[in-house]
């Protein structure tokens, strides 16, 4: 008989329902550990800290397990593989929950009084960290799980490494504190605390609400506003990116969701395959940037910082505003090129009904929720868990869902099937803490930044970028976040950067990660979609996207931009009117410029003309940026009469 007349040996209905019953159970305990104390809802929470964080993470480990075994793996291959991979899945499943078990058992016992560890304590924090770092190989791809081995190998042989990586020597079995049973550094510590305490909440309102059928109905109305533009739907998949990707949180899921719909429609429209993907991918990377959810990272930023949500919102604003008006730019100049006209009476089949409204208001209602709920001094967790709770019956104006509620469990189900999936990877991001906290590198980096910059921060902040794209690439954001922040933050909080500032400028870095080649996984996805080639889509992407680049040394050396007095600076409505309005001047000639496109083709001495330019405009020095603002302004007004009508070029 053949395996799939067998569901039982095959595996599959059997593994699906496992799955699907462990994501519901870490929502429910989601919901249950940060529920507020608000109208009827009782105060459950929270839950003791030591079981919770064994259990979520054992949940998280049997999830990523059985969603990308090495079963599967390996009987893709060759079905004769099959045995080899229950083995290796068996093997991290029975080593990885005795290891959680031991991190409950004996941190309890820690807690109790006087505690010995010996070397069966290291065995179990070495296997647990390699059954993470495994899993989070199969689930996210090599760079991460690199890092995390990288990172046990030099806590190990520290001493024998040269000049400033020279750690002292390493205490075997007392390392297993550092490495598995510390509650703040550890594996199990404050991140992972974090994670499960804040982020989880708005995980499942996330997953909620790309659920409401809202996602399609935002780039239907987009494409509505946008129709009378000259790029339509480019313009549509910017302002839809940028409103799923903040709900999302994630640059590959915003890519998956909304560009299968509008990548195929810029295609038509006359746009090349490359800039298809380009503008898609880059969209969607920058909802992370977008307020007011910005997805997981920017709620471990508050707790990391000590800094209210509700101000990292606000400070995240205008840098993102400037952002995608460098998006819509790129298009503008792109569409001039080509020659695309504004087709606004044929809705190819963006038609919008009824429907689309009332599921519009799905979404802005809980997104409301979660401004009004922080605004009134409502914790992120219960901000959030009261937006899902008002979401809920919301989703049954939606036809689709009041003929099967069940999609309501699923999505919550899937909310925590993602979120466990995404613990694979703050797990390795808990073993390079663990590392970093005990050896004091990031200090011992920051003095030598400091020496070898000779206290310029223009230096540390380069060193601080090629960092975070470096690291960053084929991780998720919010590792990559974390990563570099740990390493550079020291460094440029030496230089005078405010704390938030500093986390801002490494948050840019992560999340551009995504576009930035060789594993630029956003721009491969919408490759994908577009059939253009993944590093032609990468490269395209940059240059569509190329201002994220440059926004966080804006913000740097401008933190008035970022409106909040945690920036560093108080706030002064002429001088951010005065930046704010040189930083549209600066975007204009640089979009233009890598566009090799305004009224016309631009020749290259006018590209490396309006570069300069540029780049002069938001220098500090007022003797440089008046002058070359002024002629900026001068030299667009002569262009645009010399030039009074569009002649289209070329593509690049």
């Amino acid at each position: 008989m053949p395996l799939n007349k067998k569901p039982w040996f095959n595996g599959e209905p059997v593994i699906q329902t496992v799955v699907f019953v462990l994501g519901l159970a870490m929502a429910c305990i989601a919901i249950a550990n940060s529920m507020p104390n608000v109208w009827i809802f009782p105060r459950i929470g929270p839950l003791p800290s030591e079981p919770l964080r064994a259990g979520i993470l054992a949940a998280s480990l049997l999830v990523a397990v059985f969603s990308y075994s090495f079963t599967s793996l390996l009987v893709a291959r060759a079905q004769r593989l099959r045995g080899i991979g229950i083995i290796i899945d068996a093997t991290i499943v029975i080593v990885g929950l005795f290891a959680f078990y031991r991190y409950f058992v004996d941190t309890s016992a820690i807690e109790d009084g006087l505690f010995f560890f010996e070397p069966m304590h290291i065995a179990t924090a070495l296997a647990g960290s390699f059954c993470i770092i495994i899993v989070c190989w199969r689930v996210w791809g090599a760079p991460l799980a690199i890092c995390g081995i990288i990172a046990i190998i030099y806590f190990y042989t520290g001493p024998y490494w040269p000049w400033l990586f020279e750690t002292a020597p390493v205490d075997f079995i007392e390392s297993a504190e550092d490495l598995w049973f510390n509650q703040n550094d550890g594996v199990l510590g404050n991140i992972l605390g974090i994670m499960i305490y804040t982020v989880f909440p708005f995980v499942l309102l996330g997953t909620m609400l790309e659920r409401t059928g809202g996602g399609r109905s935002l780039i239907k109305i987009a494409f509505h506003l946008t129709r009378k533009y000259r790029g339509g739907p480019a313009h549509a998949a910017i302002m839809a990116s940028s409103l799923f990707g903040t709900m999302s949180g994630g640059a590959v899921t915003n890519v998956v969701g909304t560009g299968v719909i509008t990548i195929p429609m810029i295609k038509r429209r006359g746009f090349s395959p490359a800039f298809a993907g380009g503008v898609e991918a880059t969209a969607s990377c920058g909802g992370q940037i977008m307020p007011p959810i910005m997805g997981s990272a920017a709620l471990v930023m508050a707790d990391f910082t000590g800094i209210s949500y509700l101000t990292i919102i606000v400070a995240a604003l205008v840098p993102a505003l400037a952002y995608y008006a460098s998006l819509f730019a790129s298009v503008i100049f792109e569409s001039r090129r080509l020659g695309v006209k504004a087709v606004p009476d044929t809705d190819e089949g963006m038609g919008v009904e009824v429907q689309d409204f009332i599921n519009l208001i799905m979404i802005v209602v809980p997104v409301t929720t979660v401004i009004l709920a922080l605004s009134n001094g409502l914790s992120p967790a219960g901000s959030g868990l009261m937006a899902l709770f008002i979401l809920i019956p919301l989703t049954f104006f939606n036809p689709e869902i009041r003929q099967n509620p069940f999609l309501i469990i699923l999505a919550l189900s899937r909310g925590g099937q993602q979120f466990g999936r995404l613990m694979m990877a703050i797990g390795v991001v808990g073993v390079i803490v663990a590392v970093l906290g005990a050896t004091g590198l990031p200090n011992d980096f920051a003095q030598l930044a400091a020496k070898a910059t000779d206290s310029w921060l223009f230096l540390t902040m380069l060193l601080a970028m090629a960092s975070a794209l470096l690291l960053g690439m084929g991780m998720p954001t919010l590792p990559a976040y974390l990563t570099i922040i740990l390493i550079m933050g020291p460094s440029l909080q030496q230089f005078g950067l405010a704390v938030l500032t500093a986390h801002m400028f490494v948050f840019y870095y992560g999340v551009a990660s995504s576009i930035t080649p060789p594993v630029a996984i956003a721009a491969y996805a919408a490759a994908s979609i577009s059939g253009s080639p993944p590093l032609k889509t990468a490269v395209m992407a940059i240059r569509i996207g190329v201002v994220k680049f440059i926004i966080p040394f804006v913000f740097a050396y401008y933190p008035i931009l970022l409106i909040v007095e945690e920036s560093g600076v108080v706030f002064n409505l002429l001088d951010f009117i005065s930046i704010a309005t040189r930083l549209m001047l600066a975007i204009y000639l640089l979009s233009s410029a890598v566009s090799a496109f305004d009224m016309r083709q631009l020749p290259i001495w006018e590209i490396a003309f309006r570069i300069i330019l540029a780049v002069s405009v938001l220098h500090v020095e007022p003797i440089l940026h008046w002058p070359s603002s002024c002629i900026g302004v001068l030299f667009l007004i002569w262009h645009s009469l010399k030039f009074k009508t569009v002649q289209p070029g070329l593509p690049m």
